[in-house]
Order: C-alpha cells, then sequence, then structure tokens
C-alpha cells in the first residue's frame, strides 16, 4: 500500500515550515548529542589558555585524561544522532496546530466510501482540516539538557571560557609542549606576567606586559615595572638597564632612562625601552601689569608644561639698588622676606595650558610703592620648578592724592622701614600739626585723631619702640589717611571740586591710565550730582532773565569737555589736560542758579530738605568751634616740649581762632566753662530743632520717608550724647558724636529726597498731560527740562530735535573708529565691542 501524501495546496503551504523545522530539529539533536564534548573542548581551552595545565603535575597525563575523555564524548554523540525524517517533522508541526490537520489530510476515508453523504462528509472534513494549515508555523528547537547535566557543568566551563579569553592570554595555548623529563617539566611549570605603570599625573592608562609585543615600547620617564615570575627558581630570569641600580628578579623598578627589559627563560621577552622624558614646565608674564587706584594689581601669566601645572607663586623683593635712599629711608631698613603669593590655579580641567591673572593687593605692604623685582615660578608634579625672568617694577600701592594723607602715608612708610625712625617720625608728624592750616585738615577730626597718635607714638618711644607698638601706630596712621583721602563732603560743588583736585594731583603724579580712568569716572559722577543740584534749585517761576554777558551751557557741553580731557590724557598731554580741567573748574564755579524766595511755590518735602541743609550747615559749624576750643586746651596745656611762652587762644601756637568774630583774650577757667555751657546749649537747641523736623517730615507710610524718619531719630541721639559732653568738657567724645549726628542727617536727607522723588514720579502719573499748560516746563540752568517741584526731568539731559540724531550718529562713528584701533587696551575694545552689539 502506497505512502499517503498531502494535497498539493497543502503541502505548498507547509514547504517552508517544515525546512525550518527539520533544520531546528537537526540542531537540536546534535547539541543534544555532542553537548559533552562541547564542554570537555571549552573546559581544556579554558585550562590551556589560562596556563592552569603548566602548573599541573605530571600534565602529560593530565592532557592524555583530557583527549580520552573528548573521544568518549565523541563517540557518544555520534552514536546518539540521527538525522529526523519527514514523518518525524510532520509530527512536531501536526503537534503544534488544533486538531492535527496534518494528520487528518493523511487519513483516508475507511467505511461509507460509496455513500454520497459520507463522501460529502468526509470532504468538508478534509477541507475544515485543510484550512486550519494556514495557521502553520515553524517549531522551535528544544535545546534544554538541564536533566542530562544537573550540575550545568557546562555553564562553568562557558564561564570559564569567557574568563580566560578577557583576562587570559590565547597565545599560551600554542606554547603548551608536552613535557619528555624532568628538565621540561620545570619549563614547563614556569611562567610570568609583568605590568608597567606610567607616573599617575601623565593619565596614561598601565600596560600589561603580557600582551605586548617583543620589540619597541616607549613608556613615561618614572613609570613603574613590576614582573613576578612562577615556577622552579633559575628556570626564568630578568637582565634590565633602564634602572640606576641592579634590581633582583620580583622587585619593582621605575624607568629612568632608555634601555632594555627581558624576560629570559622559556616564554620570554625583550622590550626595546624608550624613555620619554618629562618636559620642564615654562612661565612668562602675559602682559603688563596693571593697577588700580586703590592699589590693586592685575598681572596676566601664561604657564605651560607637557602634564600640567601643578602649582606656581609670585615672589617680590626689594631692590635695594633702585631705591631712592633719602630722608627717612637713609636709615638700614629691618630685614623683611620676600612677598610671596600662589598664582591662581583652574580648579577643574586641562592644566598643560594655564592663562590666568594675579590679582593682589599690596597697599598696606611696607614695600608699597617702592621699587621691587617680581619672579614668576611653577612647578609640575614631577617636581620641576621654572622661573620667569626677573622683571623690576613698583609695587603697587594706593595712591593717595590729599596733601595731608601723602604725609602721613610717608611717615607710615618710614616707620615701617626701621623702629629707629621713631624719634623723626614723631618730630614730622609734630610739626605738621603745629603748622597746620583749615586748608590742610579738612575737620576736627583729623586733627584731633592726629595728636592722640602723636601722643602715643612718643609713649612708645620711651624706652624702645616695640614691633607691636610700631605695628599699631602703622594701622593708626594708615586709617587716617584714608579718612582724609575719602573725607565725606555733603556738599555737590565741594564734591565736585574735590574730584577735580585729585585729577589734577594725579596727572601731575604721573598716574597710570587705568588710575586716570577711574578718577574721571569720579569726576562725571560729582559732575552729575552738581547737576542735579543746580536743577532741584531751579526757581519754580519764570526762567530768570539772561544778560548780554551770560552764556547757557547744557550737559552736551560739559561732557564734550570731560570727553576732551579725557582724550587728551590718553595722549599723554598732560599739560594740555590740566590746562582744559582748570578752565572746567571756573565754568563749574562761575555756574549760578537763580534760587527762589524760600518757601515761596516749594512743596513740603522741599521746604522739609532746606531746612535740614540749614540744620547740617548749623551743626558742622558748631562741630567746628568746638574743634577749636580742644585744640586751643591742647596747645594751652601742652607745655612740656614746647614753646613756654604760649599766647592763648589767639596765640601762634596751634589753630585757635577767635569764637565771635572777636580777638581771643585770655578767660581763664570760667570763660571756658561759659564756652563749653554755650556750645552744649546751642547743641540742645539744634536737636529740638532736628526733632521738630522730623515730626513735620514728609513720606509717612512710605519705606523711603521711615528710613528718613529713623536716620534723623539717630542724629538726635547722637546729638544729645555731644550735648552731654560739651557740658562735662569732653570735646574728643563730643566731637565723635557731631560726626555721627552729621553722617546720619545725610543718610536722612538722602532717603528723604528718594521719596520725594518717588512722590514726584507718582504725581507725574496721575497729572498725565496736566503739565503741557503755560509756564508747566521750563528750562534749568544747564539746559534741561526742569519736572514737577524742581526736580529734573526723566526725559533726558537734551530735547528731542535734529541735533540729537545727528550727535547720535557723530557718537556711533566715533565708537566705529576707536573699535578699529588696535592699539587700545583690550579691556577697552571690548567695551567698545559691547556698546556696538548693544546700538
Amino acid at each position: 500500500m502506497s505512502r499517503p501524501t498531502l494535497p498539493a495546496d497543502a503541502a505548498r503551504r507547509l514547504a517552508w515550515p517544515l525546512r525550518l523545522t527539520a533544520t531546528g530539529m537537526a540542531v537540536e539533536r546534535l547539541w543534544r548529542a555532542f553537548w559533552p564534548l562541547a564542554t570537555v573542548l571549552l573546559g581544556a581551552l579554558a585550562l590551556l589558555g589560562s596556563g592552569a595545565l603548566n602548573a599541573l603535575i605530571p600534565p602529560f597525563w593530565v592532557a592524555m585524561a583530557a583527549g580520552a575523555v573528548a573521544l568518549a564524548a565523541f563517540a557518544r554523540g555520534v552514536r546518539r544522532f540521527a538525522w529526523p525524517t519527514r514523518p518525524e517533522v510532520l509530527a512536531r508541526i501536526d503537534a503544534a496546530l488544533p486538531g492535527q490537520p496534518i494528520a487528518a489530510l493523511l487519513d483516508q476515508q475507511a467505511i461509507g466510501r460509496a455513500d454520497a453523504g459520507s463522501q460529502a462528509i468526509w470532504a468538508a472534513h478534509q477541507a475544515r482540516m485543510e484550512a486550519r494549515l494556514s495557521g502553520a508555523r515553524a517549531v522551535e528547537p528544544d535545546l534544554r539538557v538541564a536533566r542530562a547535566d544537573p550540575y550545568a557543568l557546562r555553564f562553568v566551563v562557558l564561564i570559564a571560557a569567557i574568563m580566560v579569553a578577557g583576562f587570559g592570554s590565547l597565545s599560551r595555548v600554542v606554547d603548551v609542549t608536552l613535557p619528555t623529563g624532568p628538565a621540561a617539566q620545570a619549563a614547563l611549570t614556569a611562567s610570568w606576567e609583568g605590568w608597567i605603570e606610567p607616573p599617575a599625573y601623565t593619565g596614561k592608562p598601565s600596560l600589561y606586559l603580557n600582551d605586548q609585543p617583543a620589540g619597541p615600547l616607549a613608556v613615561p620617564t618614572g613609570s613603574r615595572v613590576t614582573l613576578r615570575l612562577y615556577g622552579q627558581q633559575g628556570v626564568l630570569g630578568l637582565t634590565q638597564d633602564v634602572a640606576e641600580a641592579p634590581i633582583e628578579a620580583g622587585l619593582p623598578f621605575e624607568i629612568t632612562r632608555n634601555g632594555q627589559i627581558e624576560v629570559t627563560g622559556p616564554g620570554g621577552r625583550r622590550w626595546r625601552i624608550t624613555a620619554i622624558g618629562d618636559v620642564p614646565p615654562a612661565v612668562r608674564p602675559g602682559g603688563p601689569m596693571e593697577r588700580a587706584l586703590d592699589g590693586t594689581m592685575s598681572q596676566a601669566f601664561v604657564a605651560t608644561d607637557d602634564y600640567g601645572v601643578v602649582a606656581g607663586r609670585a615672589e617680590f623683593t626689594l631692590d635695594a639698588g633702585a631705591l631712592d635712599r633719602r630722608h627717612g629711608l637713609a636709615a638700614d631698613p629691618e630685614p623683611r622676606d620676600p612677598i610671596v603669593v600662589d598664582l591662581p590655579m583652574p580648579f577643574r580641567g586641562d592644566r598643560a595650558l594655564i592663562e590666568e591673572v594675579l590679582h593682589e593687593n599690596f597697599m598696606q605692604h611696607p614695600w608699597a610703592e617702592m621699587p621691587v623685582t617680581m619672579q614668576l615660578i611653577v612647578e609640575d608634579a614631577a617636581g620641576q620648578v621654572a622661573q620667569s625672568q626677573v622683571h623690576e617694577i613698583l609695587l603697587p600701592g594706593r595712591r593717595f592724592l590729599t596733601p595731608l594723607a601723602q604725609v602721613l602715608i610717608e611717615q607710615r612708610r618710614d616707620l615701617l622701614w626701621t623702629r629707629a625712625n621713631g624719634p623723626r617720625v614723631a618730630q614730622v608728624l609734630r610739626a605738621v600739626a603745629h603748622n597746620a592750616d583749615e586748608d590742610l585738615f579738612p575737620g576736627a577730626g583729623p586733627y584731633l585723631k592726629l595728636g592722640l597718635a602723636i601722643r602715643e607714638l612718643e609713649s612708645a618711644l620711651a624706652p624702645e619702640l616695640t614691633g607691636e607698638a610700631r605695628d599699631r601706630m602703622a594701622r593708626v596712621l594708615w586709617d587716617m589717611a584714608v579718612a582724609i583721602e575719602e573725607g565725606s563732603l555733603g556738599d555737590a560743588l565741594a564734591r565736585l571740586q574735590r574730584a577735580q583736585e585729585r585729577l589734577a594731583e594725579a596727572m601731575r603724579q604721573g598716574a597710570s591710565p587705568e588710575e586716570l580712568a577711574e578718577l574721571m569716572d569720579e569726576l562725571r559722577e560729582a559732575m552729575r550730582d552738581y547737576m542735579n543740584q543746580l536743577a532741584q534749585q531751579a526757581p519754580q517761576g519764570e526762567q530768570p532773565p539772561m544778560g548780554d554777558n551770560m552764556m547757557t551751557m547744557t550737559p552736551q557741553d560739559l561732557a564734550d569737555m570731560m570727553a576732551e580731557i579725557e582724550e587728551l590724557m590718553r595722549q599723554g598731554r598732560m599739560d594740555e589736560a590740566m590746562a582744559a580741567l582748570e578752565m572746567l573748574r571756573q565754568l563749574m564755579e562761575n555756574m549760578q542758579a537763580t534760587q527762589g524766595q524760600p518757601g515761596q511755590g516749594q512743596s513740603p518735602g522741599e521746604q522739609a530738605m532746606q531746612g535740614l541743609q540749614e540744620t547740617l550747615r548749623d551743626q558742622q559749624g558748631l562741630s567746628d568751634e568746638a574743634f577749636r576750643d580742644l585744640q586751643e586746651q591742647g596747645g594751652a596745656s601742652s607745655s612740656a616740649g614746647e614753646s613756654s611762652d604760649n599766647e592763648g587762644r589767639d596765640g601762634g601756637q596751634g589753630r585757635g581762632q577767635a569764637h565771635s568774630g572777636e580777638g581771643g583774650e585770655g578767660e581763664g577757667s570760667d570763660g571756658e566753662d561759659g564756652q563749653q555751657g554755650d556750645l552744649a546749649g546751642r547743641q540742645g537747641q539744634l536737636r529740638d530743632q532736628l526733632e521738630a523736623q522730623r515730626r513735620g517730615l514728609p513720606g509717612a507710610g512710605t519705606e523711603e520717608g521711615q528710613a528718613a524718619r529713623d536716620a534723623l531719630g539717630r542724629a538726635g541721639d547722637a546729638m544729645d550724647g555731644a550735648e552731654e559732653a560739651l557740658r562735662e568738657g569732653e570735646f574728643n567724645e563730643a566731637l565723635d558724636r557731631q560726626a555721627e549726628a552729621m553722617e546720619a542727617m545725610r543718610e536722612g536727607m538722602r532717603n528723604l529726597e528718594d521719596a520725594m522723588r518717588r512722590e514726584q514720579a507718582a504725581r507725574q502719573g496721575q497729572q498725565g498731560t496736566a503739565a503741557g499748560e503755560p509756564g508747566a516746563r521750563r528750562n534749568d540752568p544747564l539746559g534741561r527740562e526742569a519736572g514737577a517741584g524742581g526736580m529734573t526731568a526723566d526725559q533726558g539731559p537734551l530735547a528731542d530735535g535734529e541735533d540729537v540724531y545727528r550727535r547720535a550718529q557723530e557718537l556711533m562713528e566715533d565708537i566705529r573708529r576707536r573699535s578699529g584701533e588696535g592699539d587700545r587696551p583690550e579691556l577697552e575694545l571690548d567695551y567698545l565691542k559691547r556698546l556696538l552689539d548693544q546700538f
């Protein structure tokens, strides 16, 4: 009987599932038959690659046993393997289908062949089974052998083979030789391994010598070599000439020069080592040193190294040969160590190239403004040190422009130069105090502090000036000089004059461009404050008539003059710049603002501001009188070391002046007590006047108004203390309290001005265009439109018009011209570029 076959359509549908399933069944039977052989072969490969076979004793019999096991596993696989037949493949696919349609299609009708109904039912059954073949898919092979390998030996061997492939050396597989005697067995058990570790700072990886072929090998100098030899002694050896001294086998050594490293014996290698030397670092200044007005220095530098700079420093040493050894510097100086400061280093990133800027301030150092030598020093991780060339510079210090401050700083320098200058410094300071006038001393406080400093210095000189006392006096003189240099001036015109004088003095002293730029900014700020003050003093009514000999100046005119001064300074034409500055000073002094009648047309805030200004002037005058009394007291009582023929209050000693505008006669103690009582009474009246002004201060409920009230309250408390001190004759304490009161009053006036400005802005927002009525807008003496209440308008310094656009175009062209000049400082070019980007 012939074997039944599938219908043609069914056979066509099952063609690919049959092929794929047959292939899977063949792989499945191969794996089930030969997995023991694969396990044995992988295990042998792991033993050979790891070198463990060479350590086994005796390795020959181990190899023979492994070969026998592999042969048995192969025979088992051949015996168990059989290729899958077609019926087996069909049965595998049929088992995966619902209802076993393949078996149904292979069946034949057993009964009812002659019955038409039975045949119809059979045909329908066959058609339904054939339709189910549309879901036939290839069946995956079953590769599970867990029952045959309960200890999972196949996985253990697989992991060992993977480890050998990743961490071992497959070259050892071909190095295995069968021993023929005891010497051969000893050679077979010998092995080695080694590493070369470059210094950590190089950032280079370690080298595993077993993976490095014999031949040339370049490594950094200082690399650490570690070689381990295994097996019987004498089988393997080590020879090298890259270290300074012979090294025993097994001990680490460092590569210091070119040479060879060789492992002698079975499986040995030889490398020709090239030691890559560490290039020493280098450092140089990145440009000329820059200095600011406050003494801050900025020194750019560039440091390089092949692997990176780890540290650096700058050393400043006094250049005694370039020093002008006169006056206080004629004596031998006390020894001082060089100034050493660390160079800034980046916290992260590559240090092979460092471009940084050293910012330091040596304004209080004894060598400030003296010639010194500067040297930059850097070090790399290998300990190599590099030094820059020695540069002769003037150690930057704070530039003092006030004559009295300059005197104090010079005496401080002499005192720090050597303590032997102590008597000379005291004598010079006493001469300054003896011949002082009001132009030299700006107020009572500096003169008083100088007298106390002189007495303290003279007391410290007996019997000998100590280092601690010297340093304390140096701090006192420094604080006095700074206080005089930065003395607070309440009047805008006085601040403007001070800024002009400081700029002129800096030009005479040959200040640096950076310092002149700072002083020019200070002058612009003072000019702006003065112009605002003139605008606030403008009359509320009509503009004052202009005479034939009067002229108006706009803010643009003043700005042009200052720009011209700055350009002359930049070109080095200092004489012309000083002449232009003097012309500007005269113009500002001659500029006038017509004042209205007090209280006429003024707002409550303006009236309060005017009252506070008068109170502040009265307090300043009272403080000056108390200061003169203190001077005359000191002149009358300091007979030791002074001329005995004291002339009293109006004598030639000290700064005594008549208090009441008349000649000051010797009044005795009763007159002095009466004068003290008069000063205390006037101080109390000023305190009551200030309290009344504080109660009537506008701006209640606002932050600025409350701040003004708090500041004036502190001023009143300080006045109370000054009154009490005056009654007790403590002029020192009284002057301190009066200074506190004046400072608090200035703060309160600034807060009140802020409150008035806020109130004006709110009022302008409510009024809208009502300000456009006749007389509501007028020009102030500077050509600007004045806002409500005499405040400066917010529209800008100039009215809109053709001239404004023309001027703007000229400014843009000038900025473009300057930005194209490559010889300008980098900082200025960056600033000009930002202006062009913005506008």
